[in-house]
């Protein structure tokens, strides 16, 4: 299964195209499931589980692949249904996500899709397993759960919106007043912490839930005129959401004459080498990982500095 798995240069032909590919697999019943590819590294058989003390109960174990030892999820528990048994026979997918690699322990693969984010929609309201839900759709006729896995690693390893002192530049953080940043994620959580440390450096925050939506703010403003805009520092996007993800929004940034000089940083947890090709594709000005608040308050700052010159 693992060498259905495109390299970074196949992947950035999806880019700009408003598609995403999904591998599709089961836990516990009938029910699907699915994640985005981008994160995935490899599928493959589950070979050795090694018990660890004090580990947060979804966390079955570690394995160790290639030298690394790569703790492993019980991805079933993590979103709060029975758990898996693992046994030498399971399948776990193995991720990067903000610098970190894991594995899922899932039950097991259905296939890789290639759809269109437009076709990818916002799970429904309301409590159970949507609070684990980015998004669902429909692939042939079944119902596809997409799963928030930053909320699924953040409840095993909480994340931290502190900005260390030595990072915060006080004489560049007094011209914050009356600027604004949007953010736009589908993940609560990953919106959370980024809201939570932009705000902390005295600027106003806009949030959307997907491109789309940024979009309609964006031209919004733009009808207002100049001044509307100006307000605007930047715009911190993910890269994967319904609807519209970000490599589109940047792109339709970029085609429109009163937004296109806006300010675009991609905010993600896909690697480095895959966002250095993305951000010169869609013409972003830069990439930052999430869930890093050193790493975004020194971007907002500089962007700061480079506006007041």
């Amino acid at each position: 299964m693992a060498g259905v798995l495109d390299s970074v240069n196949q992947r950035t032909q999806l880019v700009g195209e408003n598609r995403l590919e999904l591998l599709m697999f089961n836990l516990n019943g009938r029910q699907t499931f699915a994640i985005n590819v981008f994160k995935i590294q490899e599928v493959l058989k589950l070979s050795g589980l090694t018990q660890m003390p004090h580990e947060h109960p979804a966390v079955c174990g570690v394995t160790h692949l290639r030298g690394r030892t790569v703790p492993i999820i019980n991805l079933s528990m993590a979103i709060k249904m029975p758990p898996l048994t693992p046994t030498s026979d399971s399948t776990i997918i193995v991720t990067e996500y903000n610098r970190t690699i894991q594995g899922f322990l899932i039950g097991g693969v259905d296939r890789i899709v290639n759809m269109n984010w437009g076709d990818i929609l916002p799970p429904p309201k309301g409590a159970g397993r949507n609070h684990y839900l980015t998004a669902i759709t429909r692939y042939e006729d079944k119902l596809v759960e997409i799963i928030d896995v930053e909320k699924v690693l953040a409840e095993i390893v909480p994340y931290n919106t502190d900005i260390s002192d030595d990072v915060l530049d006080h004489n560049v953080l007094a011209h914050a007043t009356g600027k604004r940043v949007l953010i736009v994620d589908d993940s609560p959580v990953a919106m959370g912490q980024a809201k939570s440390t932009v705000e902390k450096l005295g600027l106003e925050v806009v949030c959307a839930t997907n491109g789309l939506e940024a979009h309609n703010i964006l031209k919004g403003w733009a009808e207002k005129g100049e001044g509307e805009i100006n307000k605007l520092l930047m715009i911190i996007t993910d890269a994967e959401m319904p609807e519209m993800d970000g490599y589109m929004l940047t792109t339709a940034i970029r085609q429109d004459e009163r937004l296109k000089h806006l300010h675009v940083v991609l905010h993600t947890s896909l690697s480095g080498s895959f966002n250095k090709a993305m951000v010169k594709k869609v013409g972003c000005d830069g990439f930052l990982s999430k869930f890093q608040p050193d790493e975004l308050a020194g971007v907002v700052q500089q962007r700061l500095k480079d506006v007041l010159g």
